[in-house]
């Protein structure tokens, strides 16, 4: 009896699955680098897990660990990239202050640019989020529905849910790619601006879905009557 008939008579359950070779743990960091790099997006911890064959817990601590080496500037190999590391997922991005030489070798124009008005209300949201649009507009004194539609269409900022009072007003927080273009792993890392606190005494007027004697934004697009 040949080999061949020999593997044709056992049994499929019984004949052990081709095994795909393991992946040496000591070249993680540098296949997350180079899945990072290839990628040019955030990948999440899950997804590099099943590619490491580890849990996304692991992938997350092996991305962590890496960072905090790979993001020195005092290191022993300089580098123009970092690694931004984020609630879920974890992306390689230029260092900040290297973009203009981006932009140059690229031919990338500078532009858009927030407005004061967009700024204001994006800081308002990310120390207070999630928050209603009347309590952006408390807060600013002036109506703030144009810098929250800008914000919503640049994907910084997002509906969350809704309020549970009368009239359900809209809630809003901010994205993953406000986290990435401002260089946050996460919202605790903003610093501390105790302005961004409003005094308990406008509690009523917060959570009321309009604001009274509310003036028109400075960087709203005029309309005709």
């Amino acid at each position: 009896m040949n080999m061949e008939q020999t593997e044709q008579n056992i049994p499929a359950e019984e004949i052990p699955a081709a095994e795909e070779a393991p992946i040496d743990m000591r070249h993680s960091e540098e296949i997350l680098e180079a899945i990072l790099f290839a990628a040019g997006h955030p990948l999440t911890y899950a997804k590099i897990g099943s590619v490491l064959g580890v849990t996304d817990e692991t992938a997350k601590k092996i991305a962590e660990d890496y960072a905090a080496v790979y993001n020195r500037t005092d290191g022993d190999i300089p580098r123009g990239v970092m690694l931004l590391l984020f609630p879920d997922s974890c992306q390689l991005c230029t260092r900040e202050e290297f973009g203009q030489y981006v932009r140059e070798a690229l031919g990338i124009r500078r532009g858009g640019n927030l407005s004061q008005s967009s700024i204001e209300t994006l800081a308002i949201i990310a120390y207070n989020e999630p928050v209603t649009r009347a309590y952006i507009e408390t807060v600013r004194g002036v109506d703030s529905s144009y810098a929250v539609t800008s914000l919503c269409e640049k994907n910084l900022i997002e509906v969350c849910g809704r309020l549970d009072v009368p009239g359900r007003p809209l809630l809003y927080r901010t994205t993953p790619d406000f986290l990435r273009v401002f260089g946050l792993s996460s919202i605790s890392e903003l610093p501390e601006v105790s302005a961004m606190s409003f005094a308990e005494e406008n509690e009523d007027a917060l959570l009321m879905d309009e604001v009274p004697s509310a003036e028109a934004d400075d960087d709203a697009p005029e309309t005709e009557a």
